[in-house]
């Protein structure tokens, strides 16, 4: 077992890929299934290529790209709609966090051949939500998300109006292939893979992530949506320093949100959930209803309870700022023009998918006995509106 605070060699983050090309509105791609899909503009851009509208939401990037070949193989072996069905029904659940994969296949366009995938279109991003509350959640809306992303699954409360999803597995890792756990063994090559501010020490040293790497992400995005702003996200261009930042976190948890909530109480139960994390060794199962049980006694604390209400309003007052933004207006007007066929008006795509790359794919509790897989891939949380 790896000392937890032994800094690993000066890396580099990894080098971008490549992304696809543009593909005009009106494009047919037919997955491996023969069902045809119609594009849309594109409506966003993430680290490994371009998400556009259709009748589904679709990714695609040319095929010698690796991280859409790794997150096919997840939603191949995990998210088919009949898998999701049959893990429900043997765990007792109603409601799983994934999006359902529909299909996937290669397309080739001017002598070169691309990977796409279809998946659920879902609805706004968490980091829309957190602008709009002036960059900092409310604490009980912060314990609840993390009691949802500890279980991606949001319990009795399956008539809440908003779901909580996590997608983008681009780097999704199965870290006990046939049951037996990999051993720790940093490679200077992999240094500080996934979103530099939340990714964990493990993935900035190299090593292959597992579980409490998936747990140190989950507590770095707890931390910024109560506080709203990590210490080191000053210096993100430098993956050292922010290596070196969170390696000292470990070291000293209170000065680490001391720095944090400076001007605030600090919660009582967000430092005994971080230590608890912080304290687990690389091969360790985390002790996820103890973990539960901590956010849990956070909403007692403040006089609250995990209902099926998720508010995102304002901290102290704090404006908010207008819901209704010009890439939603444009995608509401592209989805009709997908569906009617009408022309579609060209539009650019945001500079990040969604607007933000959020933490490492969190397969915890009852999901690592179906998915057997830890991450270290940036990804999304979006929220779906039940029709």
């Amino acid at each position: 077992m790896p000392p937890k605070a032994k800094a690993a060699g000066k890396g580099r983050a990894p080098a971008k890929r490549k992304l696809a090309e543009e593909f005009p509105p009106g494009e047919v791609l037919t997955d491996t299934g023969k069902k045809s899909w119609k594009l849309g503009p594109p409506v966003g851009k993430g680290g490994f290529g371009l998400i556009y509208l259709g009748m589904n939401a679709q990714t695609s990037e040319p095929s010698e790209n690796g991280p859409l070949f790794c997150e096919l193989n997840f939603y191949t072996r995990a998210a088919k709609p009949d898998l999701i069905q049959k893990w429900l029904k043997a765990q007792n659940l109603k409601q799983l966090g994934v999006p359902k994969y529909w299909g996937s296949g290669q397309h080739d366009k001017a002598g070169k051949r691309y990977r796409f995938m279809v998946i659920d279109r879902l609805g706004t991003d968490l980091q829309k939500k957190f602008e709009e509350c002036g960059k900092r959640f409310p604490r009980k809306l912060v314990l609840q998300l993390g009691l949802r992303l500890l279980l991606l699954d949001i319990g009795p409360h399956v008539h809440a109006v908003l779901q909580v999803y996590l997608v983008d597995y681009g780097l999704a890792y199965r870290y006990a292939p046939d049951g037996v756990l990999k051993e720790y063994k940093e490679d200077p090559k992999k240094c500080h893979n996934g979103t530099i501010e939340f990714t964990s020490i493990d993935a900035h040293k190299g090593a292959s992530p597992c579980r409490r790497s998936d747990l140190q992400i989950l507590s770095y995005c707890m931390v910024q949506w109560l506080c709203g702003r990590l210490p080191w996200e000053d210096r993100l261009q430098d993956p050292v320093y922010v290596r070196d930042s969170k390696i000292r976190s470990q070291e000293n948890i209170s000065e680490f949100l001391s720095q944090c909530f400076s001007t605030q109480d600090k919660p009582a139960e967000i430092q005994v959930f971080v230590e608890e994390v912080m304290s687990l060794g690389y091969n360790d199962k985390p002790p996820y209803e103890r973990l539960r049980s901590i956010l849990q006694n956070g909403l007692k604390s403040i006089q609250a309870k995990d209902d099926s209400k998720l508010e995102f309003t304002p901290v102290n007052g704090e404006p908010t700022l207008p819901k209704t933004t010009k890439r939603k207006k444009a995608a509401d007007k592209a989805e009709e023009s997908v569906a009617d066929g009408s022309p579609i008006k060209k539009t650019k795509p945001s500079k990040k998918t969604g607007g933000f790359l959020l933490f490492e794919v969190c397969f915890l509790l009852l999901l690592e006995e179906l998915f057997v897989l830890s991450g270290s891939s940036s990804c999304f949380l979006t929220f779906l509106l039940q029709r």
